[in-house]
């Protein structure tokens, strides 16, 4: 069980879309709308995991057509947050909105999230607990969320942190384009796996 967790905490804490949204959430609007936004992702998350179980997200995907449509919008949507990111300059910007980011918006993204599938997919099927299936599964669900909720709640910490901090611009801009490119190592893992 300890190589399990130390792979949910490895696979959980490295950037992707989730945590640097929430981040963003958090440097762009604050505490509360943060909340709603880990919130939503959340149950987002969860959402794709019982898709993984029950075997819906492989019915799904093993659909060429839908599949590839699916891949599609979630890579163009990483890279165009990738680009938003990188093209911020010399301003802490993980992403920029006229309003908050909600819950639909963060169940949405988990919708969409190729590292959301491929995350739940290695942690359900990759490690087995020696004891019934329907055991594991729930064990496995609780200790994910154990350590995806505080997880969370650190990355939204920092994008508050760093909003509060009066960096130089090129240290802001050299942040902005290291996150890009995290993310965009995201499109290629999530590519790579299809």
């Amino acid at each position: 069980m300890l190589v399990f967790l130390t792979a949910v905490f490895l696979l959980l804490i490295t950037p992707g879309p989730g945590v640097l949204s929430t981040a963003g959430v958090g440097s762009a609007f604050g505490a509360r709308a943060g909340y709603r936004y880990v919130f939503g992702l959340c149950v987002g998350t969860n959402l794709v995991a019982l898709a993984v179980v029950t075997g819906l997200a492989a019915l799904v995907l093993a659909q060429p057509g839908l599949r590839t449509v699916l891949m599609y919008a979630s890579v163009l949507y990483i890279l165009y947050l990738a680009a938003r990111i990188a093209l911020a300059g010399s301003t802490i910007a993980f992403i920029q909105s006229a309003r908050a980011p909600g819950i639909r918006d963060a169940l949405l993204l988990q919708a969409i999230n190729p590292k959301a599938y491929v995350v739940n997919t290695a942690l359900f099927t990759g490690f087995e607990f020696g004891m019934p299936l329907w055991q594991e599964t729930v064990w496995k669900f609780l200790l994910i969320n154990l350590i995806w909720i505080p997880i969370h709640l650190l990355w939204l910490a920092a994008g508050i942190a760093l909003q509060r901090l009066a960096l130089p611009s090129h240290w802001q801009r050299l942040i902005n384009v290291l996150m890009a490119l995290s993310l965009l190592v995201v499109v290629y893992l999530a590519i790579a796996m299809s």
